[in-house]
């Protein structure tokens, strides 16, 4: 939880130098390249990695880190909790897994936090940035449907071959909606250059390595819960680093969203 919060952190860090698509494109290039040597061709399910990766990966987080430029980390890693209602929604929606009366509370309750949040009136200048993140998360809970489609081929394998569709993905994404990449590669500081390394490293290979390894030696149910932590470990790592500051209305409503999916992860892990 600690990685994943704070590669969000390094994420804005990074995101104030390069464009947000192409910070993204490197990042799932590099992945890519670091570990597709270690894993086997999965053959008759590329195409439904490929589709998983322009979803969950490609455009979440092109829209994602695109709002991520212009709004807090701490009000983007509220709203990107979303993922889990969506997703919940979705799965209720095509393979009728069921909410349950707690699922369907906690949903209200997340959503009725993001409300209290955009209603406030020193965050009507972020809604369409808010809105973004907001449909990001949706496109990578619709990835996640697809991956559920896939069946299992290891954690490893899963995100090696995402990373080596995504990152051509996002780079031709980038090249036609963004502009000013040599540039933002050739001027890029060496700070900026760690919080990459950071990115594809820490959070992404040895993060996502962690966290397979805890859900192969331990139960669903005590795991899943921890990984609340990460809007913690964001918020905190905003506050101290990038100076951002908690409002009422981001306090009231993010305890609002993390209790509604809190209530969602508790129900489905003891299901499971």
């Amino acid at each position: 939880a600690t990685m994943f919060g704070g590669g969000v952190v390094f994420s804005k860090a990074a995101i104030t130098h390069f464009p947000p698509i192409l910070l993204s494109a490197i990042r799932f290039t590099l992945v890519g390249l670091l570990l597709v040597w270690f894993v086997p061709v999965p053959k008759g399910r590329l195409g439904r990695i490929f589709l998983a990766a322009l979803t969950s990966a490609t455009i979440s987080y092109s829209l994602v880190f695109s709002g991520l430029k212009h709004i807090d980390v701490a009000l983007m890693i509220i709203v990107v909790q979303l993922e889990i209602p969506f997703a919940a929604l979705l799965a209720w929606l095509i393979f009728k897994d069921p909410l349950g009366w707690r699922g369907t509370l906690g949903m209200i309750i997340a959503f009725a936090g993001i409300g209290v949040i955009a209603g406030a009136p020193e965050e009507r200048g972020a809604l369409f940035p808010v809105f973004l993140v907001m449909a990001g998360s949706l496109a990578w809970a619709v990835g996640q449907i697809i991956i559920k489609s896939i069946g299992s081929i290891g954690g490893f394998t899963m995100i090696a071959w995402v990373a080596i569709f995504t990152g051509p993905q996002l780079l031709v994404t980038s090249w036609l909606i963004e502009d000013n990449h040599w540039e933002s590669i050739r001027s890029a500081p060496m700070i900026v250059w760690v919080a990459v390394v950071y990115l594809v490293v820490v959070m992404t290979a040895i993060g996502y390595a962690a966290w397979y390894s805890l859900l192969g030696r331990y139960d669903v149910n005590q795991v899943i819960p921890f990984m609340l932590l990460v809007p913690l470990v964001t918020i905190a790592g905003g506050v101290i680093f990038l100076g951002e500051s908690m409002t009422m209305a981001r306090l009231l409503g993010g305890a609002m969203v993390i209790a509604g999916v809190a209530a969602m992860v508790v129900r489905r892990s003891r299901s499971e």
